[in-house]
């Protein structure tokens, strides 16, 4: 089975304190493989419910964040999960913020480097089930070229005709050389960034 979803956040209208200096990354996000016991007909992503997003920490202070703009590919047989994948790519010149002063700066190459690195792109390596709509997605991250392996938990529930994949990983910005130059220095923007996702879809039935 193979389904193409993408999503787009609504943008978020609260002014950021962060002043836009934060880490990407997204994402992460991977969910909807490995679901045990679901099998996927004509499976859809609602955007309308679903976001990417993150928290970094300037000065002490969580920061919250979204990207407006992902992209994910499923190849998901839960019988067989040893075949199953998934890859995401986020669009990095879409991080959600008021200020356009804020938006040039994030796409300079001391943070996003939009020119040269337009996404960031996850793809899976090991989908895992751990029981109780629990799952584990084992992969590669990968941000302004530099790639690391990563494990996200992912959980999904369900509501009537909705199912909801959630989940969240920590990540160090400068092992993706997110944040360098002058904002290198993790006691004012924070070395650890905490991707978070909730991805909700239709078209999943109980199998």
């Amino acid at each position: 089975m193979n389904a193409r979803v993408a999503g787009r956040n609504p943008v978020n209208e609260d002014p950021d304190p962060m002043q836009g200096r934060f880490s990407p990354i997204a994402p992460l996000l991977l969910l909807l493989a490995g679901l045990d016991g679901i099998v996927a007909a004509n499976q859809s992503m609602i955007a309308t419910q679903s976001e990417v997003g993150y928290v970094a920490t300037q000065m002490g202070v969580p920061v919250d964040g979204s990207f407006g703009r992902f992209d994910a590919r499923i190849d998901l047989d839960p019988a067989r999960l040893q075949f199953s994948s998934v890859s995401l790519s986020v669009d990095t010149s879409s991080v959600i913020f008021p200020s356009p002063d804020v938006l040039k700066e994030l796409a300079k190459p001391d943070w996003f480097d939009t020119a040269r690195y337009p996404t960031a792109e996850f793809r899976s390596s090991r989908i895992r089930a751990l029981g109780n709509g629990r799952y584990e997605i084992a992969g590669s991250l990968t941000i302004k070229g530099h790639t690391h392996d990563v494990v996200v938990p992912v959980t999904l529930s369900r509501s009537g005709t909705i199912s909801v994949a959630t989940g969240a990983v920590t990540i160090k910005r400068l092992d993706y050389e997110v944040g360098v130059g002058d904002w290198r220095d993790t006691s004012v923007v924070e070395d650890e960034v905490r991707i978070q996702f909730r991805i909700a879809l239709s078209g999943l039935d109980a199998g």
